[in-house]
């Protein structure tokens, strides 16, 4: 199965396109191509494109390290490259590099990396997507940069690459020219922004709508989700106390009186909790109870007060606190990301 961009369909929409060039190589992960392109491509093809809106949309190229024109990516869906890399002439809007089983081999091909450091002052912007920060932080370009990766890979690049100040919990992460974003469907999260900031939030707005994004996801904001901790636990009382919580966020969650629903002293619990989940239930419960306010809050048109109270907050000031610790965001901005209004970089 192939998937192939066509260079002369973007001419065809007129002069002046921003040119977006894709780096593919062997092992690369499918989404971290195809999302952030679908968001671009959407400029245009799009519903709902206003007559206002006649600024020319991006060209994109996808090019390949391997010298042939198909690329099998890890999911064993091959892409068609329109041309190598080392082919390339011209100015450069973006230079996107996306991540994959296959960066680690890319990430130690030194011409490759020379390639990138030649060219980088020719580009107006260079993002990458997942693990392919691997590979611009192997060319030098993000020493001294503040930039992200997959979570999963944070402490590797971090003592990969000392030089690079790693945000291991952000989305996506802009320093100057450059772009890093978090793991494979972050990609989109990215683009959208680079939509925004080259059209306007007008029209990341309606791509995000056409296609069914979340569409006021921050930049920083967390990689994690409550949902996912739930599973971090091995010892079966501490699992299924976890579940509880989660479907309890309103009742007294303190720590006397979850230990007392595992027949634990405090102080036993407590260490016991830390141990097996990686926080102290305190956190823990905040996290729970930041989850269900912000399901309230995308889902409902209750006042802030109620949803507040609702899961298991003191007030409205108690919950925006915890929102701005674990989402950095007020509760009232979150629920505004579901309303028009402007998306933007952070």
């Amino acid at each position: 199965m192939g998937v192939a961009t066509s260079g002369r369909r973007f001419e065809a929409r007129g002069r002046g396109a921003r040119r977006v060039v894709v780096l593919t190589y062997p092992g690369i992960e499918l989404l971290d191509v195809a999302g952030p392109c679908a968001v671009l491509d959407a400029f245009e093809q799009g519903p709902g494109r206003s007559e206002q809106e006649t600024e020319p949309g991006y060209h994109i190229e996808v090019v390949s390290t391997g010298g042939g024109s198909h690329v099998m990516t890890s999911s064993r869906v091959a892409l068609v490259a329109e041309r190598d890399y080392r082919s390339i002439r011209g100015e450069i809007d973006t230079l996107l590099i996306a991540g994959g089983d296959g960066v680690w081999q890319a990430a130690q091909d030194e011409q490759l990396l020379r390639w990138l450091r030649r060219i980088a002052p020719r580009v107006r912007r260079i993002a990458s997507v997942c693990t392919g920060t691997f590979i611009l932080a192997a060319a030098g370009l993000l020493d001294g940069r503040k930039a992200t990766t997959h979570w999963q890979w944070c402490s590797r690049l971090t003592r990969d690459h000392p030089l690079v100040a790693v945000d291991d919990d952000s989305i996506f992460v802009r320093d100057g020219n450059l772009y890093t974003s978090a793991g494979v469907t972050a990609g989109m999260d990215l683009a959208l922004a680079l939509v925004e900031e080259d059209h306007g939030a007008e029209a990341a707005m309606r791509i995000a709508r056409y296609l069914v994004m979340f569409v006021r996801r921050p930049g920083g904001q967390s990689q994690f989700s409550t949902v996912l901790d739930l599973q971090a636990a091995e010892r079966r009382p501490i699992r299924d106390l976890q579940a509880w919580i989660a479907a309890h966020p309103s009742v007294d969650l303190s720590v006397e009186a979850l230990a007392a629903r595992v027949h634990m002293s405090p102080r036993n619990f407590a260490r016991v909790f830390r141990d097996e989940v990686g926080q102290t239930p305190a956190k823990f419960v905040e996290r729970v109870r930041v989850e269900a306010a912000r399901r309230l809050l995308e889902q409902s048109e209750s006042r802030l007060d109620r949803v507040a109270l609702d899961c298991g907050f003191g007030g409205a000031d108690s919950m925006r606190r915890s929102f701005l610790r674990v989402l950095r965001v007020a509760p009232s901005d979150y629920r505004g990301r579901f309303l028009p209004g402007p998306v933007g970089l952070s």
